[in-house]
């Protein structure tokens, strides 16, 4: 769920599920500002992320080939004579990274969501405490929250790039704490049917006793 977690202890970040980073427009962002080396790239790149999401120097290469075989960026070495080529975007790859910056995110239909699917999927499974569960994960957002707030507070006045993370992270978190209380709301509402088949407890109807009919005398 979360991009990466503050490990307090090692007073550093911990990479979990990260969400899909475009590795290939960041290279091309980043080679918009000149012409570069690609260990230099992934250097600058790990910069600019607070070091939040790791690189691979070797991923760095293979992007910058589909990047070059695409024609978004050229190297000024075609003779392969220096140990390290340098690469320069070119009109295609700016046009490319423009349309991307200005592409919304997210498609339709929604990304898989491992919280939502659990959730989902707790609705049909015998014996299972659906309420119980959205609560163990809606405590678990809660203490990422507080984390990131700890974070956020201690974080220098000048280090954009560290209170930017930690404020999008707590907009999530937030985000997703709300929709979980939204779902318990909603089962406690309108109950899952009984994996069996057979209908809840809190659907069953009560019975209405009968009146005697008038004019009818026991």
């Amino acid at each position: 769920m979360p991009w990466c977690y503050y490990n307090e202890y090692a007073n550093r970040y911990e990479t979990c599920l990260a969400r899909p980073v475009s590795v290939r427009h960041a290279l091309l962002a980043l080679l918009s500002e000149g012409p570069k080396y690609g260990l230099r790239l992934q250097q600058e790149f790990e910069e600019r992320t607070e070091k939040v999401w790791p690189l691979n120097v070797g991923q760095v290469y293979i992007t910058l080939q589909r990047l070059e075989r695409d024609g978004l960026v050229e190297s000024d070495d075609d003779s392969g004579a220096r140990p390290q080529k340098r690469f320069v975007i070119t009109p295609a790859g700016g046009a490319e990274l423009d349309a991307w910056l200005r592409t919304p995110a997210g498609d339709v239909p929604p990304p898989r969501d491992e919280l939502v699917i659990k959730v989902l999927i707790s609705l049909r499974v015998p014996g299972a405490d659906v309420h119980d569960i959205v609560q163990v994960h809606r405590r678990h957002m809660i203490e990422l929250m507080q984390r990131y707030s700890h974070l956020k507070a201690a974080v220098a006045e000048d280090d954009i790039g560290l209170a930017l993370i930690a404020d999008a992270e707590l907009f999530r978190l937030d985000g997703i704490v709300r929709w979980l209380d939204a779902a318990d709301a909603r089962l406690k509402l309108h109950p899952a049917p009984d994996p069996a088949g057979r209908p809840t407890a809190a659907r069953v109807p009560t019975p209405v006793p009968r009146r005697p009919e008038a004019g009818i005398r026991r």
